[in-house]
């Protein structure tokens, strides 16, 4: 039985579009448009509306983990084969881990191509070690035991008072686990989870509307703060990162979709008001609740999303791998420091373990390269302090190549476990569902969307 019929509250396929200035996107893009006008005209007042933009990411935290946990929790406790947990986390590891690879090894690559460092001979005596003192602190404290130990919360209230997102997961999968192994003496307790989703998803709803504001606010504090001007000084480095990013979005990503019978370019377009929130906000979590909702919607299974998104939050971060690899190499041909092939290779193997702690925030990428460089001796972390100033412009990027990466891998972890409705999926890229996703029916066992006109093989 369906938690709500699709066409539930006053929502159909039929019903009448919203007209373009009602659409969240165009609202986004306008609000990112007058935060760069603002920014650059009125640097002060710019800088001084960043509170708009954290007020509304602290918004958005505030209902990921109950997102995540209900999610996981009815997803793993509907499974009869509790094998498939353990199955699908492994092809989830097994998909991060290669393409997370091939993100650092692309980023190498170009690097070691455009050389978009090199020319600026800078003097490593002159760089201002102090400025990265907090982050190369960060970076040390940080290792993989400590990161694998932090995934068990304290405790469990501890754990949603934190927003942990793999501390969440965990205890999620757990009670998942627990309520699926009780059989019908846990029914109740499902049922009320199930029911619980509707208001939840509905509240997401309700909090993306304040997006705009949020990304006009947090636009206005970038460009007020760090200004346009300082994307000039570091410009190569900056487009060199957008081309490689892009490169891997459209052939490497799009080739994976290609295989598996979709348009990368019609998910962008599916996922369309998420990407120009992290845009906004430099911040893939901003759009995490939302996009488990839609990706829910198009067809994947919910046991599926709820496993696969949180964990690719912290495991497949295609976009801090290519900024990683390619930042390093800058540092080098920037300082005129020389890097053999095995330095490379050392960089690259320091760069897969490192990499695997960073979250999807803003800031965590520059941290994990604190702790890339730590290890390299080749080059030295005083180096960060070249893009210190030009981080906050690169971080959109990688945010946005992080969410597009693991939207993509939770479409083929669903695939491979035959727990993806491609009729539905189709449907949803063609832009023939709901507009409102959150009045879908998201069990499992989904009902058919009424009046849904065929759609053609590709």
């Amino acid at each position: 039985m369906a938690l709500i019929a699709p066409a539930a509250a006053g929502h159909s396929p039929s019903a009448r579009p919203k007209k373009f200035y009602q659409q969240l996107y165009v609202q986004v893009l306008f609000a990112i448009a007058v935060g760069i006008t603002v920014g650059h005209f009125w640097p002060e007042t710019g800088a001084a509306l960043k509170p708009l933009g954290d007020a509304f990411i602290k918004l958005v935290k505030m209902i990921i983990a109950p997102v995540i946990f209900l999610t996981v929790a009815t997803g793993i406790a509907g499974m009869t084969d509790m094998q498939k947990v353990g199955r699908v986390a492994g092809k989830a590891m097994l998909y991060f881990l290669c393409f997370s690879t091939l993100a650092l090894v692309i980023g190498l690559i170009i690097g070691n191509v455009i050389q978009p460092g090199t020319g600026l001979h800078i003097d490593p005596n002159s760089l201002d070690a102090k400025a990265v003192q907090t982050y190369a602190t960060k970076a040390h404290d940080a290792s993989v035991v400590g990161f694998l130990q932090n995934i068990i919360p304290d405790t469990v209230t501890g754990a949603f008072a934190s927003g942990d997102i793999l501390q969440v997961l965990f205890f999620s999968v757990l009670f998942g686990t627990a309520l699926a192994l009780v059989g019908e003496r846990g029914k109740p307790i499902t049922d009320f989870l199930q029911n619980l989703t509707v208001p939840v998803f509905k509240l997401v709803a309700i909090l993306m509307k304040a997006a705009p504001i949020g990304a006009f606010g947090a636009m206005s504090f970038t460009i007020g703060k760090y200004g346009i001007g300082s994307v000039a000084n570091l410009a190569m480095l900056i487009g060199t990162f957008y081309l490689t990013a892009a490169v891997f979005i459209v052939l490497v990503l799009g080739a994976v979709c290609r295989y598996n019978g979709i348009s990368i370019f019609a998910l962008i377009r599916y996922i369309k008001e998420e990407i120009l929130l992290v845009i906004g906000t430099s911040s893939s979590e901003a759009a995490l609740p939302s996009l488990m909702e839609k990706l829910e919607a198009a067809g994947c299974k919910r046991s599926v999303v709820g496993l696969v998104v949180p964990t690719g939050y912290s495991f497949n971060l295609d976009g801090t791998n290519i900024y990683m690899t390619l930042a390093a190499l800058f540092i080098a041909q920037a300082m005129d420091i020389h890097l053999s092939l095995q330095d490379q290779v050392l960089l690259l193997l320091v760069a897969m373990l490192s990499s695997k702690g960073a979250a999807g925030i803003t800031g965590a990428g520059f941290i994990t390269l604190a702790a890339t460089l730590s290890v390299v001796p080749a080059v030295p972390v005083a180096g960060l302090a070249l893009i210190l100033g030009i981080d906050r412009f690169m971080s959109e990027c990688r945010a946005v190549t992080n969410f597009i990466g693991n939207a993509v891998a939770t479409i083929v972890v669903a695939r491979w476990e035959g727990e993806l409705d491609t009729a539905r999926l189709k449907a949803a890229l063609a832009g023939r569902l709901p507009e409102d996703v959150s009045d879908l029916a998201s069990e499992d066992e989904r009902m058919p969307l009424p009046h849904l006109p065929p759609v053609p093989a590709e």
